[in-house]
């Protein structure tokens, strides 16, 4: 209903909504006044919903300016039109009060119905949790064991305007999320750090994930397609770069590829356990580690390690970096509360986080010399 609602206003307001967020195969104008139908039964009720509102708008504003700029044209005092002469009438109160609530009955009736539906989240064929945190979605199924952070992959350089924009640009991802055609889909929402805002416009599903409560949606896609979305909610200086690509599969392919990410997940936990009996070199880490930086780190403390003075603290030269092991390592597993600094002990792997460890430790002119093996991690999570 609140879809709805907003479509209604940005088509008396005369707003243009924004409708290349999908790419299901139909032919949408760049630019659209109304609400979107979507792909799903609930969001072609909601747009149903929405189209009866307006047309009972309409009908009220034709009426009422109808009668106004009648009074006003043929009830002129040019025309000798005298003014009645009265202070009440029981017959318009009484008029004026029945119609809106006859109006208002009639109109609560199919929008509780499909207010009803949207919340109707039980007996569900696949249960994903949906997690919010800045700037990213993670995505765990919880039926099987798969689970992965969704991060942006538009380029750098069209951000910066060195390379023209993309098709997709700003609302494309490295992994989307992957759900079966024909099935029903529970999302459970939340969020790790502040409030963010799951939303697909094709689904009719945009729901707040907010920190230490789980929200529930759902969606049934009759349609294979890539469906795209964005984090609705102001959620920091990089919520425009937070987008959400949902792929709808068959459902053999989507068994198919829950089988492979399985199978993927469990060869990354192998590697991960021959890597706790290794020791990397210097070279290596050095290496590994400005990679995990720039990807995770850079946009924050600055690809030069300096920061953002009073904002992100710079880490070239600081004393963490130079002094404290454990705290620097404490801080990258298990993030600073009441900051932006964020846990990366579940979206990093052992070896990145003791590789970006190493390379902050040495990198700007630090120069410490220490080394972080995978095993160092290990323990030091195992000890806390």
């Amino acid at each position: 209903m609140k879809n709805a609602l907003s479509g209604t206003l940005a088509l008396l307001t005369g707003i243009v909504s924004f409708s290349s967020l999908a790419d299901s195969g139909s032919s949408v104008d760049q630019y659209q006044l109304n609400l979107r139908q979507g792909v799903t039964e609930i969001s072609g009720q909601v747009y149903d919903l929405h189209m009866l509102m307006f047309i009972i708008c309409v009908v009220i504003a034709v009426l009422v300016f109808g009668v106004m700029f009648y009074s006003m044209v043929f009830h002129r005092k040019s025309r000798g039109a005298k003014p009645a002469n009265f202070h009440e009438s029981v017959k318009v109160e009484i008029l004026w009060t029945v119609i809106p609530f006859i109006i208002l009955i009639v109109m609560a009736f199919p929008a509780a119905k499909t207010l009803i539906a949207m919340e109707d989240t039980s007996a569900p064929d696949v249960t994903v949790l949906v997690t919010g945190s800045q700037w990213k979605w993670h995505y765990k199924y919880m039926e099987n064991d798969v689970e992965y952070f969704s991060t942006l992959a538009t380029q750098q350089e069209q951000i910066r305007n060195k390379f023209d924009k993309g098709e997709n640009y700003l609302l494309e991802v490295d992994r989307p999320l992957v759900i079966p055609t024909g099935k029903k889909v529970r999302f459970l929402v939340t969020s790790d750090d502040v409030i963010h805002s799951w939303w697909v416009p094709d689904f009719a599903v945009k729901k707040d994930a907010n920190p230490g409560f789980i929200n529930e949606a759902w969606t049934k896609v009759d349609v294979p397609g890539i469906y795209r979305g964005q984090c609705a909610e102001l959620c920091g200086k990089d919520h425009g770069f937070m987008p959400i690509v949902v792929v709808a599969k068959e459902p053999a392919e989507y068994t198919q590829w829950i089988s492979e990410q399985e199978s993927i997940q469990l060869a990354a936990k192998a590697e991960e356990q021959r890597l706790l009996a290794l020791n990397m070199s210097m070279d290596e880490l050095m290496s590994s580690g400005e990679q995990v930086y720039l990807r995770a780190c850079a946009a924050c403390h600055m690809p030069n390690g300096q920061g953002l003075p009073g904002v992100f603290p710079a880490l070239a030269g600081s004393e963490m970096a130079l002094n404290d092991m454990q705290g620097h390592i404490d801080v990258v597993v298990n993030g600073k509360t009441g900051t932006a600094m964020q846990a990366f002990a579940k979206q990093l792997t052992m070896s990145e986080i003791a590789a970006v460890v190493t390379y902050e430790r040495n990198a700007w002119g630090n120069n410490t010399g220490e080394m972080v093996q995978a095993k160092d991690i290990n323990a030091f999570m195992k000890g806390q």
